[in-house]
């Protein structure tokens, strides 16, 4: 099993009253994206071409921006796609 030093365990905020037992029971799992499915990232070339374009021309070494698209189970269940096919600059304030 892959456990990444970068995961971190779910955590619920207190509260006076709990619905669950909350001591641990079992092995402990993987909750990661990859663990279960295999992924597959599908990029638009309009979108690719827009970011290259906004960070050749921007004068500052870092900038945001986002990626947008949508993240769908394959017919087959054993995979996901995200496809991203918009580009976003955001704003510089």
């Amino acid at each position: 099993r892959f456990v990444s030093k970068r995961m971190v365990p779910f955590s619920f905020p207190l509260s006076k009253c709990a619905l669950w037992d909350p001591i641990p029971m079992g092995d402990v799992i993987g909750a990661h994206i990859t663990y279960y499915r295999n992924p597959r990232l599908s990029l638009m070339e309009k979108a690719l071409r827009l970011a290259y374009r906004h960070a050749k021309q921007n004068e500052k070494k870092s900038f945001s921006c986002f990626l947008l698209g949508t993240l769908a189970v394959d017919e087959d269940g054993e995979g996901i796609t995200l496809a991203i096919d918009r580009f976003d600059p955001g704003r510089d304030v």
